[in-house]
């Protein structure tokens, strides 16, 4: 393949949480009205020639998983239902996260679109982790890499996620 989509092309929304290690965006292909398999491919083809090690759907159906195997990416699936009490799915979720990130891989995290339910994910991880000690500057921070304001679904995410059992281990990313 030549010239400039070689390298394919970054998801949408494409954002960094912990550069080189942690990164957000829509779903690969874009949401579900406007998904479509070829912008699908070219960002996994980004997110390969980028370094990414694995992508982790939170998706609550399991769209896009076989794409990832097709690419033979590696993936996980953490279903974020509506509705539904959120504490267990954070718990395994951080916990593998955090394993991932202590492996030294390059994680993507993705939704159906980059909302604030992401925003709160990313925010509750930050403060799970100690990485940021309170909840508002986990908020802050992740608006401003974000570029907008995380709202009230998003904010109850982080809140939780402080009250999540502790880390099992630490180590720096």
């Amino acid at each position: 393949m030549k010239g400039k989509w070689s390298a394919g092309m970054p998801p949408r929304n494409f954002t960094w949480i912990i550069r080189d290690h942690l990164a957000l965006s829509e779903r690969p292909g874009g949401f579900a009205p406007n998904h479509r398999k070829v912008r699908r491919n070219e960002e996994l083809l980004w997110l390969r020639a980028q370094g990414f090690t694995q992508i982790v759907s939170l998706l609550p159906s399991p769209h896009n998983l076989h794409a990832y195997d097709d690419k033979e990416i590696a993936h996980a699936h953490f279903p974020l239902a509506p509705g539904a009490d959120p504490r267990p799915t954070l718990t395994d979720f951080y916990r593998a996260l955090d394993a991932a990130l202590e492996r030294g891989e390059c994680v993507l995290v993705h939704r159906e679109e980059l909302g604030d339910q992401m925003m709160g994910v990313a925010a509750g991880y930050l403060v799970w982790t100690g990485r940021v000690p309170a909840v508002p500057q986990a908020i802050a921070l992740v608006e401003r890499l974000v570029g907008h304001r995380m709202g009230s679904a998003g904010r109850e995410l982080v809140v939780v996620a402080a009250t999540l059992p502790p880390r099992q281990h630490a180590g720096p990313v």
